[in-house]
């Protein structure tokens, strides 16, 4: 099972439809919660998704409508007797706040704090980058590995079965069998996770080629100079980053509420600028399935 569910789309005011921010990727085995705002728990209940489920937090930065729900989901998750290790990543400087955070849950899990303060890889697979806002922010990117895919009509075509095909697949050869005469490359998937910022170099390296890219999408290209102001991007700006880092599926949310709850204009202009790109407006609740893998670049 690999799919995102939105738990918020609004920014700094929710709405009566939208709420603070909040997504969950489920990943296999993992639960990864990304930028739990004010209701998250709530949320939660509301979208069938359990606590237990939540191996991973993954803060962007410090901002209220970021990270204000940490206490209630970290408080669920003791009442719900987690039993796995939870592993909470952020930004260093953020540290003060996030362990007022924390010392106001209940206790009762092994939480475990993983401070970031530079581009790179904070666990297996998971990798941040420095974010362009006004106090220091780090996008996320999860990166499943390249590998292949056996074809069963070329392994029986070489009378090979049983142990031996997960000896050719760690050894890379088996006789005069090589591993790629009877595969297919198999490209990982990618997700990408910008949240809050300008456009910049980080910004880039994150959406590089993601199978499914979450982005804010906080202004309309009409309010340009207030996203400068702030350091967020417009929806505009959303799409172009989406159309230069190729990306399969372009995922909107972190909207301001001065354009109500209808957003399908901000929709329209990413798309304008997306290229290849699907485009999706997220609203609160969606279920979005992480697309099939791409053919490798």
């Amino acid at each position: 099972m690999r799919e995102l569910v939105i738990l918020g789309t609004a920014s700094q005011v929710p709405t009566r439809s939208r709420n603070h921010n909040g997504y969950l990727l489920r990943w296999d085995g993992d639960g990864l919660l990304f930028d739990p705002g004010e209701g998250t728990q709530r949320q939660m209940l509301h979208a069938g998704v359990s606590a237990t489920r939540i191996t991973r937090i993954c803060l962007t930065h410090v901002h209220g409508d970021h990270c204000f729900g940490l206490p209630g989901v970290l408080s669920r998750m003791a009442l719900d007797g987690v039993p796995h290790p939870v592993h909470l990543h952020y930004p260093v400087s953020g540290e003060e706040v996030v362990r007022a955070l924390v010392a106001v849950s209940s206790p009762g899990i092994d939480l475990r704090l993983h401070p970031h303060g530079a581009a790179g890889t904070v666990a297996p697979g998971l990798e941040v980058h420095p974010l362009k806002h006004r106090i220091e922010t780090y996008g996320y990117r999860l990166t499943e590995p390249d590998s292949r895919t056996f074809l069963p009509d070329r392994l029986a075509a070489e009378g090979i079965t049983g142990a031996d095909v997960g000896r050719l697949q760690r050894d890379g050869r088996l006789g005069r069998v090589r591993v790629e005469d009877v595969s297919v490359a198999r490209p990982g998937q990618r997700f990408a996770f910008v949240m809050d910022t300008a456009p910049c170099a980080g910004a880039e390296e994150l959406a590089d080629g993601a199978d499914l890219l979450v982005a804010e999408s906080t202004f309309s290209n009409d309010d340009a100079g207030l996203a400068a102001e702030y350091r967020h991007l417009t929806a505009g700006q959303a799409g172009e980053l989406a159309a230069s880092a190729a990306v399969g599926t372009l995922v909107l949310t972190h909207f301001s509420s001065r354009y109500g709850d209808d957003v399908t204009p901000l929709a329209e202009q990413a798309r304008e600028r997306a290229g290849t790109a699907t485009v999706v407006a997220a609203n609160d609740l969606d279920r979005i399935t992480v697309p099939r893998r791409r053919p490798l670049r």
